[in-house]
């Protein structure tokens, strides 16, 4: 990923906390003749390896996990994204542009091969994002032979991340006056994702 030294974030606290906030990401590999990406959601391990473990599943119908297995991939985590017009800021050479929030995470897929282990990941991805549910489903609700029929039918994977890229595209490269004007025209707008964008450019004013 282009990362321009103003819009770079290296602090894997920040890149970890990302990912767990914005974890249904997309999943690229090469199957020998092109890119292949699928979205899954997936769980992040902090501190089983230098910079985190990913865990994931796909359908076993779902070619990725044949060609990606073994081979070196890439994951992307993306957030909130607006667009800024350059009317906003009040200058005659100025140019749109598009603002966002993303993390890119390398390494080797590796499958998981042991059902207990790919039970066990089922059953934390579950709880994850059942935890804000009033009555939380868990994989222990539906009859044994149900839930081996399923486990059957999805593959799961690791990867060791190798290398995390942080990129916060936030107008940094603009003075404090302009990143303020963006803020205001932000503010005004009424998608919620545009005013969570103001916020964030926001933080990066010294008084932010």
């Amino acid at each position: 990923m282009y990362i321009p030294a103003s819009f770079s974030v290296t602090d894997q606290a920040v890149l970890h906390d990302f990912m767990e906030r914005h974890s249904f990401a997309t999943l690229v590999s090469y199957d020998g003749s092109e890119p292949f990406a699928s979205h899954v959601p997936l769980l992040l391990e902090r501190d089983v390896s230098p910079h985190g473990r990913i865990l994931g599943h796909i359908a076993r119908a779902n070619p990725q996990w044949k060609h990606a297995s073994g081979q070196r991939v890439l994951v992307m985590f993306t957030g909130p994204h607006a667009y800024v017009s350059p009317t906003w800021y009040e200058a005659q050479n100025a140019v749109p542009t598009w603002n966002y929030l993303a993390v890119h995470a390398y390494g080797e897929l590796r499958l998981i091969d042991d059902r207990e282990r790919l039970r066990d990941v089922i059953r934390r991805t579950v709880d994850v994002y059942e935890a804000s549910m009033p009555q939380p489903w868990s994989i222990d609700m539906p009859e044994a032979e149900f839930l081996d029929k399923l486990l059957e039918a999805i593959v799961g994977f690791e990867i060791d991340v190798d290398r995390i890229e942080g990129k916060w595209k936030l107008n940094q490269n603009h003075d404090v006056e302009r990143r303020r004007r963006v803020i205001q025209a932000l503010e005004t707008r009424n998608a919620a994702e545009d005013r969570q964008m103001a916020k964030l450019i926001a933080n990066t004013l010294p008084e932010g």
